[in-house]
């Protein structure tokens, strides 16, 4: 199977399916990633340019990603780019990889990059319907990135409700932290949501909600089924 997950900002992805990118490659899975906004602007305490590629490219071999697509969306601005330029992006990328199962943002994040980046991908994973060339999805999943998702305090939006677990273990929790501290500047001392603490007690957290000791949580938007397991 080949994932994607599509991401607003370098380190997002890790955030949100880093432990699930690790087990599913260590299983000979395919994982890419499609980062709209690869320079991250306006992030604080932000690199340069060439720091923040090494930066990328180290946890990228931390998780066993195949390839990085790298957009030039702008940081924080991404609202300000045709919605049809992000879902052509996307598309390309899904083309390229052949992906199966599609991973980004919950819609209610508060990060706005992250709501833009969700709605083209939701208009994106459509493409198999228009090109009979597209391999047809199988899901659409919602990742939690923390310091955004648990912020969806915007009632107009539905929150983030998982209903889909990947079991992932402790040590693919350690590779998570492992290759989120290789994005330097991006964790914080507890009690902050992107500190080890933190990610740690959300696996562990979100696995005794499914009955397993570390999990990731998602949430099923789309599920394309053409013959059930028995």
């Amino acid at each position: 199977m080949s994932y994607l997950i599509v991401a607003a900002h370098p380190d997002d992805e890790v955030l949100g399916a880093g432990a699930a990118m690790y087990k599913l490659s260590s299983a000979g899975e395919e994982v890419n990633v499609c980062i709209m906004s690869g320079r991250a602007e306006a992030r604080t305490l932000r690199p340069s340019d060439r720091e923040l590629e090494s930066d990328a490219e180290g946890c990228m071999d931390i998780l066993g990603v195949k390839h990085a697509y790298m957009g030039d969306f702008p940081n924080i601005k991404m609202n300000t780019s045709a919605h049809l330029d992000l879902v052509q992006f996307i598309e390309r990328v899904i083309v390229e990889t052949n992906a199966d199962v599609v991973i980004t943002h919950h819609p209610s994040d508060l990060n706005n990059d992250h709501l833009q980046t969700s709605l083209a991908c939701q208009a994106a994973v459509r493409l198999f319907q228009r090109r009979t060339d597209v391999k047809p999805l199988k899901e659409l999943l919602y990742m939690e990135v923390p310091s955004a998702t648990e912020w969806g305090i915007n009632d107009a939006f539905n929150a983030f409700r998982p209903n889909t677990y990947i079991e992932v273990g402790l040590d693919a929790v350690n590779k998570k932290i492992e290759a989120l501290s290789r994005y330097r500047g991006v964790m914080r001392p507890y009690p902050h949501p992107r500190s080890r603490e933190a990610i740690e007690g959300l696996a562990a957290y979100r696995g005794a909600a499914s009955g397993c000791l570390y999990a990731e949580a998602f949430e099923s938007a789309f599920r394309r089924i053409t013959s059930w397991e028995r």
